[in-house]
């Protein structure tokens, strides 16, 4: 699924205009992501939850030379599926 896919969806669910539905997922994912840049952490019970993880620096190797090489530390971006995500997706 795509963001149009999941804004017809969502429009279809509410009885929202394409446009409406449009600005209402836009407006979560806007949430979310500011949440997360400002280092906050986003629960939707039932759901899941993201959060950033910082990564600390370390050695790599250069694939194509076999040269080490410092990677740096970064953050990204994690997710951990809630109980009934979790319950919805399970096969079997």
């Amino acid at each position: 699924m795509n963001k149009s896919e999941l804004r017809d969806a969502v429009a279809a669910a509410t009885d929202l205009s394409g446009a409406q539905a449009d600005k209402a997922v836009s407006a979560v994912l806007d949430s979310i992501t500011s949440a997360l840049a400002a280092g906050d952490k986003v629960t939707l019970p039932g759901f899941g939850t993201f959060e950033t993880r910082d990564r600390a620096a370390r050695q790599g190797r250069n694939p194509q030379t076999g040269e080490s090489m410092e990677i740096a530390a970064s953050t990204s971006v994690g997710f951990k599926p809630g109980a009934q995500l979790k319950q919805a997706v399970a096969r079997g």
